[in-house]
């Protein structure tokens, strides 16, 4: 299994995050889905709006795929108003390791 982590800022005194998480779980949630290879992600938000986007994916194939045919560039665009990226989003993938899933996620 890869993770892909991708690092942003969202303004917390311009913008609610809670904009940008919406807009996460209503349209980037649902076209990760349809991509091959895709296993999950995890999305954290600090108090200062730091954001720590982590996909996971069955291969390193698969996480490149969905940079290289143009979705991860998609879904990144919807965020331009939203987000500022530190770094040019992506660009970062290490392998899991080690895993031990939460038994109940808080949100």
């Amino acid at each position: 299994m890869v993770v892909r982590a991708t690092e942003a800022e969202i303004d917390v005194v311009r913008t609610n995050p809670a904009d940008a998480i919406a807009l996460f779980e209503e349209s980037v949630i649902p076209a990760l889905h349809e991509q091959d290879g895709y296993e999950g992600c995890y999305v954290l938000l600090s108090e200062e709006g730091k954001m720590l986007v982590l996909s996971f994916w069955t291969s390193d194939e698969a996480a490149r795929a969905s940079r290289l045919s143009g979705f991860y560039e998609d879904q990144i665009e919807k965020f331009s108003d939203l987000v500022v990226f530190r770094a040019a989003p992506g660009r970062e993938a290490y392998d899991v390791v080690v895993a031990e899933t939460p038994q109940e996620a808080i949100l």
